[in-house]
């Protein structure tokens, strides 16, 4: 019987990667005076790195950090900076954005059937906030938990947040299932034990999902319906690790 199921949050729920995040970090270096603008194929690079914050020092350490910031303390204060003016920007830019097809129908099988939901993700608790708005309050308030940003400290494709998951809810893993679609966070749930469903989102069409139990370009409403629940029950359910 399956009794979960978690979201990734970025690529899940919204494509969100491409036209909210990138958006909100290149939105966020002009306010602070950067000189920086990550275009779509470099943010396509920078995304094998989970989490903003760690994004902007691997993307600073390869090609410059501005000018007067040379100190530990000077960096991270401007990366704190940046990704506190990034989220407010990516926040405000989301309430625009559609929900990925498939996702508001499989929340309300799984309402009507009882089955948990939660998030893990990366982004910022703010952030993910902003998106479960776009349920709507009843949806909203059916997740029993949101585990997001700095929550463990290491981030997928590291199993952390999805360990935290499982302690959460207190189930076994294969009575729950995850729906990811980025190959780091297929890593992080099946290193948890998790079965994983993936649908591929904007960045994520072409990269290595062979662990997953099933791969999806979305999960679909009708007519064009991929997964329904009694499909990721019995996908949990033939999950061998």
């Amino acid at each position: 019987m399956l009794k979960a199921i978690i979201f990734d949050c970025d690529g899940v729920l919204v494509d969100t990667e491409r036209d909210a995040h990138r958006v909100g970090f290149n939105l966020a270096f002009k306010v602070l005076g950067i000189d920086a603008e990550w275009s779509v194929e470099l943010y396509a690079k920078l995304l094998l790195t989970a989490g903003g914050k760690e994004r902007m020092r691997v993307y600073f350490d390869e090609y410059g950090w501005p000018r007067g910031v040379e100190t530990d303390e000077q960096k991270d204060a401007l990366i704190l900076d940046l990704h506190k003016t990034k989220t407010q920007i990516t926040s405000e830019l989301v309430s625009s954005l559609p929900v990925r097809p498939g996702i508001l129908r499989i929340i309300d099988e799984a309402m009507a059937a009882e089955v948990k939901l939660g998030v893990c993700t990366t982004s910022n608790p703010k952030f993910i906030d902003a998106v479960l708005d776009l349920f709507g309050p009843k949806r909203k308030a059916a997740f029993d938990f949101v585990h997001a940003g700095d929550v463990v400290a290491k981030k997928k494709p590291a199993p952390d947040i999805y360990l935290l998951a499982q302690e959460t809810l207190g189930v076994p893993a294969n009575q729950c299932i995850v729906i990811e679609d980025s190959r780091n966070g297929l890593l992080a749930a099946t290193g948890a034990g998790f079965p994983t469903l993936i649908t591929t989102s904007t960045y994520t069409v072409d990269e290595d999902f062979d662990e997953a139990v099933k791969v999806v370009p979305e999960l679909g409403d009708e007519p064009n319906v991929n997964v329904r629940l009694a499909d990721l029950a019995a996908l949990a359910a033939a999950y061998a690790g």
